[in-house]
């Protein structure tokens, strides 16, 4: 069995060296006198840096238990010990997830691009609206209360969305995964309530698109009551006349209507550019679904290999 440490990014001290590993040859596994084998691993933790000695006999493989009982307390890291030709690798600390913060006007695509992201980079995907719809369904206690304003017409107070969105962000699948915050925050005091309860965004994309653009997808869009589809005059049109003939169009999918939506959507997206302009990225989203979320992928796979780079971060690979 040849069992090979690997580090990376780390300066081995001498005599120590790197890689700890036994004879390619067999025969020592066979000999009636085993020949005793001494070998150092030495592992880091930030700045710091400790060797450490194991003796063995070639003639038996030290079991997995064994190698991860040298490793220090302090180490976090995964040892794994494999087959012949295969490696133990010893990692620094996992990279964090992605905390995503994505925005775009009504018929940017951002629902779309929501769906590509979370496909592809398993992060949790948490809308404001959605949340809202839920907990009043569920009948939580945050749930109660902005249903008490719903019911008036009201607008639900920034306090008890961002209760919310506070709650859903600290559950353990967020935390492990990462997550994608949908069209939220919408103005600088839910921005910096978020930032004071600890959610700050690794990036911050802002899907970019022409008015015009924006007032010709949503006029034309319609929807079909019975499947709950949605449909498109022109991009995306029913498959048959019997369809069509059941769309309907939303009430406020009028151009007078959907331009006092891109108003007050433009209001509240310059509050927040200015809490998160270092990390925000803006993309073109007059372009097709599948070239935006190139552009997207782009940024996000970069900022994924930063990560793994810095954090000096291995996944077990065979030899």
């Amino acid at each position: 069995m040849a069992c090979i440490v690997n580090f990376s990014a780390i300066t081995q001290p001498k005599p120590q060296p790197c890689f700890a590993s036994l004879p390619a040859s067999t025969s020592s596994h066979r000999s009636n006198s085993p020949k005793l084998q001494t070998s150092y691993l030495s592992f880091a933790s930030n700045n710091s840096r400790i060797s450490l000695r194991y003796d063995r006999t070639l003639a038996v493989s030290p079991p997995r238990e064994t190698l991860l009982s040298k490793a220090p307390n302090f180490m976090v890291g995964l040892i794994s010990c494999f087959s012949d030709h295969e490696q133990i690798v010893a990692a620094a600390k996992k990279p964090e997830p992605l905390k995503i913060m994505i925005s775009g006007a009504p018929a940017s695509g951002k629902g779309t691009q929501c769906e590509l992201i979370t496909q592809k980079y398993g992060l949790v995907h948490v809308a404001a609206g959605d949340l809202l719809r839920a907990e009043v369904a569920a009948g939580s206690e945050n749930g109660r209360r902005a249903k008490q304003f719903m019911e008036k017409g009201q607008l639900v107070p920034d306090e008890i969305v961002v209760m919310m969105v506070k709650e859903r962000l600290l559950r353990p699948d967020a935390h492990k995964n990462g997550w994608l915050l949908d069209g939220y925050p919408r103005s600088s005091s839910q921005a910096t309530a978020l930032k004071e309860f600890g959610f700050e965004p690794d990036l911050f994309i802002l899907l970019d698109v022409a008015e015009d653009t924006l007032v010709e997808r949503v006029v034309g869009r319609r929807l079909d009551p019975v499947t709950g589809k949605i449909y498109h005059l022109k991009y995306s049109p029913p498959e048959t006349e019997e369809i069509a003939a059941r769309l309907t169009q939303r009430f406020d999918d009028t151009e007078e209507k959907v331009k006092l939506r891109l108003c007050t959507h433009h209001q509240n997206v310059e509050a927040v550019l200015s809490m998160y302009k270092d990390i925000t990225v803006k993309v073109n989203g007059n372009l097709s679904k599948n070239d935006v979320f190139a552009k997207i992928d782009s940024v996000l796979d970069e900022l994924l290999e930063q990560r793994k780079a810095g954090s000096g971060y291995l996944e077990a690979n065979k030899a």
